[in-house]
C-alpha cells in the first residue's frame, strides 16, 4: 500500500473555493482503481496548546492506493489535471509525501 500525505495551502481566503473544487472531482477519484482513502482534512477545534494548526488556508488530503501504479494512474488521469486548472490560480503551495510502511 502506498500513503500520500498532501498538504495545500491556498491564496488568503480561498480554502473553501479550492476545497468545494476538491469535493466535486472525489467521486471520480473513488472510482479509480486502486483507491482505498482519499478525503481532504482541515485543523481540529478544541486541542488546546500543544497543537500546531495548520491554519485557515491550508488543507491536508489522506489518499491511499493499493499501489505505486495505482497513485501515478491517479496523477496521469484527466479529472485531475482538470481539477489543477481549475484550482491552479488559488492554490500558493503545496508539499506532497509520498509514504511507505515503516512496519
Amino acid at each position: 500500500m502506498v500513503n500520500v500525505l498532501a498538504l495545500i495551502t491556498t491564496k488568503p481566503g480561498l480554502r473553501d473555493t479550492v476545497l468545494q473544487a476538491f469535493r466535486a472531482n472525489m467521486a471520480a477519484v473513488h472510482a479509480e482503481d486502486g483507491c482505498i482513502e482519499y478525503q481532504p482534512v482541515i485543523d481540529a477545534d478544541g486541542l488546546g496548546p500543544n497543537h500546531t494548526a495548520l491554519g485557515p488556508d491550508t488543507f491536508v488530503v489522506i489518499e491511499k492506493w493499493a499501489s505505486m501504479d495505482a497513485l501515478k494512474a491517479h496523477a496521469a488521469s484527466a479529472h485531475m489535471a482538470a481539477y489543477a486548472a481549475k484550482t491552479r490560480e488559488h492554490v500558493a503551495g503545496r508539499v506532497v509525501h509520498v509514504l511507505q510502511s515503516a512496519a
